[in-house]
């Protein structure tokens, strides 16, 4: 029997999860845990993290530990294909014989990436994009330190790197490949406390994206269920409170928790269209991906919801909403408000097009020099942005069955559409399609 005709995804895959360390003073374990893994010369890859003295004192933790340091800074947020190959390069030019990441996201997938082509003489790193392509699984050991409360990536055997140089550029794309891993991860909550408000915040909705997204993925995997809901109720409960006074350390900690726990979620249940949407958006604007994934959140559960009436009606429970006297379509409606009032009270911007000026903000600089300092799209990008969206791996996962009108609709409406915190319960805003409005909220057909 072709079991494809009954089931999407018959059987699930349990991904082995890094050893970790998690909580206050973890950091300055670091260098001797590098020591007894028997790292004698590491290479630091970093963004910079400029002026929070987080990087000194990690040097001299790995020094005192017998452990010499070269500090790779250059490291650009929305990692690009030659960030990583320069990484490898200053890898091998230092004689390196394993890596430390310190920061978020960024630092974390170059250093994989680097990783990657390390382990495959310096192959160009785009030839990996997709799932498993590593010929070995022998790569340089990595320690993962973590500094923001979004990632996941210290925890997932995933990373997300943006194409510059092939014919496709640009073009983010996501590898996926169980030699990725970090050897150990390291969560120190008071890292994070040196982290600007509105990174706080953003750093927060890639955690809620990450645990709601792999919740409601056609994956469908059991194992993901607990860990995503958790997230949620522990986002919910602290975000607020971590973007008014980031020097809370118990909300601090929890939201680390939060972000750590959305992260193994998301390496087996995977991702849906949000992450499309936020890559396509990236690789146009190299804008931040928490950012991309706090003004599209809200109008991509509300088109989810039809195929996953249930889950999300978990996700408002998961939420604190009490939905004991509503329906599960009224439960979900409640959940995509929730999510509306937070991104309200967090700061975050309506849609794209009212994005003002916010901390480490890179539009049009570097690579992307050429391009606008602000979004303003019209078709012909918007239907780039639409294929991007179709060909992403993020996107075969979701709930709901996306096409190519489907998504530059929600394009359009995270570009440019209506204040979703006037609507009331009609989050979406009206979009031309075949069937208009379903149970009183705007939705794609």
């Amino acid at each position: 029997m072709d079991l494809s005709k009954v089931y999407e995804y018959p059987f699930k895959e349990y991904h082995r999860q890094p050893r970790a360390l998690i909580g206050p003073g973890t950091a300055e374990m670091a260098g001797p845990e590098a020591a007894r893994l028997g790292m004698k010369h590491v290479l630091f890859v970093t963004t910079g993290l400029r002026g929070t003295g987080i990087i000194d004192e990690l040097k001299r933790s790995f020094e005192d530990s017998g452990v010499a340091v070269t500090v790779f800074d250059k490291v650009e947020s929305n990692p690009k294909d030659y960030n990583c190959m320069d990484t490898y390069s200053a890898f091998m030019q230092a004689k390196c014989d394993a890596f430390v990441s310190i920061g978020g996201g960024s630092a974390h997938d170059t250093t994989k990436a680097a990783r990657i082509v390390a382990a495959h003489d310096g192959r160009n790193i785009n030839e990996f994009q997709g799932v498993n392509h590593s010929d070995t699984l022998q790569n340089p050991p990595h320690i993962a330190i973590n500094t923001t409360i979004g990632t996941g990536s210290e925890t997932t055997p995933a990373l997300v790197i943006t194409d510059t140089t092939s014919p496709n550029a640009p073009h983010k794309w996501v590898g996926f490949d169980r030699a990725v891993s970090a050897t150990l991860a390291i969560n120190d909550p008071v890292l994070m406390m040196t982290l600007p408000a509105d990174l706080v915040a953003f750093t927060g909705f890639d955690t809620i994206a990450h645990a709601s997204e792999s919740y409601t993925t056609r994956v469908n995997h059991e194992a993901t269920a607990p860990l995503a809901l958790h997230a949620i109720r522990l986002t919910m409960e602290n975000l607020r409170e971590v973007v008014a006074n980031p020097r809370n350390y118990t909300a601090m900690a929890n939201m680390v928790w939060a972000e750590y726990i959305a992260g193994q979620a998301l390496s087996n249940g995977l991702a849906g269209v949000l992450h499309s949407l936020s890559h396509a958006v990236c690789a146009y604007y190299d804008i931040h991906h928490g950012l991309n994934n706090a003004i599209g959140i809200a109008r991509v559960w509300a088109y989810n919801q039809p195929a996953a009436t249930a889950k999300f009606a978990d996700i408002a429970r998961a939420m604190g909403v009490d939905t004991r006297n509503m329906s599960n379509v009224q439960a979900a409606d409640a959940a995509i408000d929730e999510v509306i009032r937070l991104a309200k009270d967090c700061g975050c911007p309506d849609n794209f097009h009212s994005i003002d000026t916010y901390s480490k903000n890179r539009m049009g600089t570097g690579w992307y020099a050429d391009r606008p300092s602000s979004i303003h799209s019209d078709e012909a990008e918007i239907d780039k942005m639409a294929t991007h969206m179709m060909n992403d791996l993020c996107t075969a996962l979701n709930p709901r069955i996306m096409t190519h009108d489907h998504a530059k609709a929600l394009l359009r409406e995270c570009l440019s559409g209506a204040n979703v915190r006037h609507t009331g319960t009609s989050v979406l805003h009206a979009m031309h399609s075949s069937n208009g409005v379903a149970n009183g909220r705007a939705v794609v057909a």
